[in-house]
């Protein structure tokens, strides 16, 4: 029995711990995966700012977290700075998504809130009701959008932005790639974007600033590669860069990709 994506040659552009889940899923199906990071997690340039708002956790009344990398950095800080987790029992939790609730449950803690859909305006949503003269903790990536803290301000809540950790662009991913997309054999039917910053990443990393000697690649030099992304915010970011969307996930999530790529049944390759 031939698996749907036989034959489809999909690139793979999370940050190497990340990129397991998704690459796998495809795998299943019968695609070809190549994976080459467009992204990469380090640590904030200093935890000041995320230590000081932990060691007066008490004052919150409510944590807001938007991916497993911000669970992650928050709780190897506090156990760093050796706070007991019975510290957070007062608070409510919100989880932007189902990957980013399971870390927290992991840790021990109940989640009070998962919006409907995976994006910044649907958490303001979920918390409209709930915030009003509540201090709120926001601990996020160093660039990220602005939404929920300006939009819960105006609902009332004071809220605190941290930063936990930081991205950036893998300086040794940009000859990968372009040698990828220049290979007639191995170029990839497919590439995947799981947020707006592997997006912004990959134009860095095909474009001329970044990797300097030699042409910088424009939209002609992804002829026949299809865009798979996985959600609105992120289909917008390739808009805006003048890519195309030609695959978008309806739940915004790593298996809600797999999902959608899947169901469109691409034009395969041999």
């Amino acid at each position: 029995m031939i698996r749907p994506l036989t034959g489809l040659r999909v690139l793979v552009g999370r940050a190497p711990h990340q990129a397991s889940a998704l690459s796998s899923g495809l795998r299943v199906l019968g695609a070809e995966v190549l994976e080459i990071p467009f992204i990469e997690i380090r640590k904030p340039r200093s935890y000041k700012a995320l230590d000081a708002a932990l060691n007066h956790i008490r004052a919150y009344d409510w944590l807001i977290l938007t991916s497993v990398n911000g669970v992650d950095a928050v709780w190897q800080r506090l156990k760093t700075l050796r706070i007991d987790k019975q510290a957070l029992q007062h608070l409510k939790v919100a989880a932007i998504g189902p990957a980013t609730r399971t870390a927290i449950e992991e840790q021990g803690m109940k989640v009070a809130v998962v919006p409907r859909h995976y994006v910044a305006e649907s958490v303001v949503e979920s918390l409209r009701h709930l915030v009003e003269g509540k201090r709120v903790l926001l601990s996020r990536a160093r660039v990220a959008r602005d939404v929920i803290p300006r939009e819960l301000r105006k609902l009332g809540a004071e809220v605190d932005v941290v930063e936990a950790y930081e991205t950036a662009i893998p300086q040794s991913s940009c000859v990968r790639i372009r040698e990828l997309l220049k290979n007639e054999s191995q170029r990839p039917n497919m590439i995947t974007f799981t947020s707006s910053s592997t997006v912004r990443n990959f134009v860095a990393l095909v474009g001329q600033k970044l990797c300097g000697r030699g042409r910088p690649h424009h939209t002609d030099s992804f002829s026949g590669i299809q865009f798979a992304s996985i959600g609105p915010v992120t289909s917008s970011t390739l808009r805006e860069l003048g890519l195309s969307v030609d695959i978008e996930a309806r739940e915004y999530t790593i298996p809600g990709l797999i999902k959608a790529i899947a169901a469109a049944h691409p034009r395969k390759r041999g």
